[in-house]
């Protein structure tokens, strides 16, 4: 694990008592040396990384850079110029664009220095990192095990200590699932609150780019740098971005309401992830917040609801994949139609098929009402749940997943089994508030349990500030079989 917080390296490093060349020539080592046992990385970027960080020991502003030298990893659905950007799917292949997300500007203008890019489920759908093009990620708690998805790559070299930091995305809990599994912090923000922009879409409503980090305050370190509104991106709001930072490391409100769902603790859930979570309420209680019962009376909906919602605009937002403008192209197809049906067939994986059929489905002729109209009403009543429930309290408290992380090959045959992973997750998307996933836990076979803080919109400093005071309370300090030492 790295042995400095993201703020200590980064202020190290922009003072010159360590150079950015040193830490990342570290990570880039790293991440070549465990990549056999992980294939977390689809891309390593050594020369253009020691570069940039040859260019920033030099530079004259070093001193003003917010994120100095710091190395990050980025999901493999995240434009960074000049890189891979192939969604972990044979249909981009090679594909390189031309352009960064607005998200990964925003980190390189601050100092911070891309190492790679992230494996990760086939256009961000699955919740295993099985449906990878490329191979499954494995993790680094125990490689016969899933990392979670989609975004399982970023969560294991996050966890491996490769770095400190890495992006993925998050549309139906692909940040904070992983983040669970691999026993590292995992940030969904507010709709909104980080720009799209660069960001491959799966489900437009849905879809945010998150943060994996060993901390709450380094997760807060790189949000302040990338919140914000983009010109780029006209689902960006024009909020106020807070010291996210400042922010986090302030005491608990004596106030603190914290709600609890008990119809999210019933069926279902693991017992060693119900005793971890229910730890993790007296923990609150310790720090002083107030425990307080709410109901979410449509949550048990979620799941049906999330995958007509995302798979509805899947379908929609593949369309494009056709092997006309970009990308993977069928050869040797007799004529147009022929051409795209090969290229289709032959460029996507099971998964993602089975997604774009089950939204062309609830889209079509006669089943619009009946599926797709009915889920986004029942969205509706789902936002109004949390508004009720947060006018009793200022985060809710639920599990992140229901499981630890579980065997390869596990639940890959039966795909209800696996859309129920994300069954603490999707809320929080269907809803567009943020959400923070944290090690609370190890099970009985030493795989991390994590729990999930949900808060009101734009209440990313709250959740914050209640992972580390819990955090501070009870660190997570437990490593995985696999990871990097640099205190030798």
């Amino acid at each position: 694990m790295p042995s400095k917080s993201t703020r200590q390296l980064t202020e190290s490093i922009a003072r010159g008592e360590t150079s950015a060349r040193a830490t990342i020539e570290s990570a880039v080592s790293a991440a070549e040396q465990l990549n056999d046992s992980l294939n977390a990385f689809l891309e390593i970027d050594r020369n253009g990384a020691l570069s940039r960080a040859e260019a920033i020991d030099t530079s004259a502003n070093r001193e003003s850079l917010r994120l100095a030298g710091l190395p990050i990893a980025i999901k493999d659905n995240i434009c960074v110029k000049g890189l891979q950007t192939s969604c972990g799917s044979r249909i981009l292949g090679p594909y390189h664009p031309p352009y960064n997300a607005t998200a990964v500007d925003r980190l390189l203008a601050a100092g911070a220095v891309v190492i790679g890019k992230t494996n990760c489920d086939e256009f961000a759908m699955g919740s295993s990192n099985e449906n990878s093009a490329f191979g499954p990620v494995r993790n680094p708690w125990d490689v016969a095990c899933v990392p979670g998805g989609s975004s399982g790559g970023s969560a294991a070299v996050v966890a491996a200590g490769i770095v400190p930091v890495a992006l993925g995305s998050d549309t139906g809990g692909s940040v904070r699932q992983p983040a669970s599994l691999c026993g590292v912090i995992g940030l969904k923000p507010t709709y909104g609150r980080i720009s799209r922009y660069g960001l491959v879409a799966f489900g437009s409503s849905l879809d945010q780019i998150g943060i994996f980090a060993r901390s709450a305050a380094d997760a807060a370190a790189v949000l302040e740098v990338m919140a914000g509104r983009d010109p780029h991106d006209a689902t960006t709001a024009d909020v106020p971005v807070p010291a996210y930072v400042s922010e986090t490391e302030k005491d608990l409100a004596a106030n603190f309401r914290l709600g609890v769902s008990r119809a999210l603790l019933g069926d279902g859930l693991n017992d060693e992830v119900g005793h971890a979570i229910a730890d993790a309420i007296e923990a609150y209680r310790e720090l002083g917040a107030e425990i307080v019962d709410i109901d979410l009376p449509h949550a048990k909906y979620a799941i049906a609801v999330y995958y007509i919602i995302a798979t509805a605009e899947a379908s929609s937002n593949l369309a494009r994949y056709d092997g006309v403008r970009y990308g993977f192209r069928a050869e040797e197809a007799p004529g147009l139609r022929d051409m795209y049906k090969r290229t289709r067939e032959e460029g996507f994986g099971p998964e993602v098929k089975r997604r774009i059929m089950l939204g062309t489905y609830v889209l079509s002729a006669g089943y619009y009402d009946a599926y797709y109209l009915k889920a986004q009403k029942v969205r509706a009543l789902l936002r109004q749940d949390f508004a009720k429930a947060f006018a009793q309290c200022d985060a809710i408290l639920t599990p992140t997943s229901p499981t630890p992380a579980f065997k390869f090959g596990e639940k890959v045959d039966d795909p209800l089994a696996m859309y129920l992973n994300d069954i603490y997750t999707v809320t929080a998307n269907l809803a567009g508030i943020p959400g923070i996933s944290v090690p609370c836990g190890l099970s009985s076979e030493g795989l991390p349990i994590g729990m999930q803080l949900l808060g009101p919109y734009w209440s990313e400093s709250a959740i914050l500030r209640a992972a580390h005071a819990y955090e501070t309370l009870r660190p997570f300090t437990a490593q995985p079989q696999i990871h990097v030492d640099r205190n030798r």
